[in-house]
């Protein structure tokens, strides 16, 4: 009879505790469909590997992922000091480090594949100073020159460095010339998109506007600038310092981004304005969205990245002046929530520059300045915001 009441007790206990859990998960099944979902991160603190040979990574302003999900970036060598180049210094004063060559790509499981640029070749200019990188639907890499009084051109390259097109020119002189047919000057970063195979240019730097070219041949076919006005490099000039309170009908640039959506938008970065142009893919704007708008110095609005569902339902923004990547509702333009902070730790960003995302929806970032690093962060499905900010999104926390 003991044990009989024992084994009874015990089943009602556990039919209690069946009963529970069911509530439990019903009201996390409640609480999940009420809640504003957003995807998760958390950062990947092994990835890369250390680079060979010594080499060391300068200013990284550039960022891809191919359809392999291998991990393209593109970096400033040149930028390095006395000290840290010590090997590269002529004499040597110390055993680092070495000079890498300016593209880079690694697989995903972060080793260091290929490995070329920065000479002149006999039909085509390195840039002074390279900037921005994508990869076409042919596999194909493109880069912006950058350099200030010499560069107006973009190039093409085979992903295994074999020169394909320039467009535009490099010679020492050039200024700004936002109505120029035949070449750009500053170029921030290209993104081809292949319904119409054309490249849009966020020209960028020196001009104020984005221009549009034909992928094969290199022809310019449109260019704009803010509000899809004619741009104006002696108007734009007269804005002066930047005033949150202001709407500029120029862009103040630089014009660092021109990304386009798979429903046909661009999302062009007018970087110290603090905003997002968006435009049809004819140059007809559409509207503009403020982000952090009180932001000063180099500006809120870096780069931007989809999400990779079909309907690409998130948009990410790479926000460098304050070390945060925000993640927006692309229908409302609602930012959901942020993460990251300012720092050298994984997960923290010093001048977070370009964003991208592979086909599993990991995010890759790319840091300037004194950051100089890639960093990967890894998509953990969608989950309900608890927290507007964020902060680091380090492994294990929710």
């Amino acid at each position: 009879m003991k044990r009989w009441l024992i084994g009874a007790t015990f089943l009602t206990v556990l039919a209690g505790l069946g009963v529970t859990q069911h509530l439990l998960e019903q009201s996390a099944a409640a609480q999940t469909r009420g809640a504003v979902m957003a995807p998760r991160f958390e950062v990947d603190p092994t990835f890369p590997k250390p680079l060979p040979n010594g080499w060391y990574q300068g200013q990284s302003i550039g960022l891809w992922v191919d359809a392999q999900d291998h991990v393209w970036i593109v970096h400033r060598p040149d930028v390095l000091d006395a000290v840290e180049g010590a090997s590269s210094q002529t004499p040597p004063t110390g055993e680092c480090c070495n000079i890498a060559p300016p593209i880079l790509e690694f697989d995903q499981a972060g080793n260091l594949l290929r490995h070329w640029g920065g000479k002149d070749g006999p039909d085509y200019q390195w840039p002074s100073s390279n900037h921005g990188l994508n990869i076409d639907n042919k596999g194909n890499v493109w880069i912006g020159g950058n350099g200030t009084g010499t560069d107006g051109h973009v190039l093409k390259f085979t992903q295994d460095g074999k020169f394909v097109m320039q467009v535009g020119i490099k010679k020492q002189g050039l200024g700004p010339d936002s109505l120029a047919q035949d070449r750009f000057y500053l170029v921030a970063k290209t993104f081809f998109y292949a319904p119409t195979n054309e490249v849009f240019v966020a020209d960028g730097y020196g001009n104020r506007r984005v221009a549009v070219i034909d992928a094969d041949s290199g022809k310019m076919k449109r260019f704009w600038g803010a509000y899809g006005k004619m741009p104006d490099d002696k108007a734009g000039a007269a804005q002066g310092a930047y005033d949150p309170t202001a709407t500029y009908q120029q862009f103040r640039g630089p014009v660092h981004c021109a990304d386009v959506s798979n429903d046909g938008l661009v999302y062009v970065c007018d970087r110290t304005s603090n905003r997002l142009q968006i435009f049809k893919v004819d140059g007809t704007f559409v509207k503009e969205v403020y982000i952090a708008r009180d932001s000063r110095g180099d500006g809120a609005v870096w780069d931007t990245a989809f999400s990779r569902d079909a309907a690409q339902k998130y948009l990410y923004v790479a926000d460098g002046r304050n070390q945060k990547l925000r993640i927006f509702d692309r229908q409302s333009m609602e930012e959901l929530t942020n993460f990251g902070k300012g720092g050298h730790y994984p997960g923290e960003w010093y001048s977070l520059h370009n964003i991208a995302t592979d086909s599993k929806g990991n995010l890759y970032t790319v840091e300037t300045y004194q950051g100089r690093r890639l960093q990967r962060f890894l998509y953990k499905g969608l989950a309900p915001v608890r927290a507007k900010q964020q902060g680091v999104v380090w492994p294990g926390t929710k």
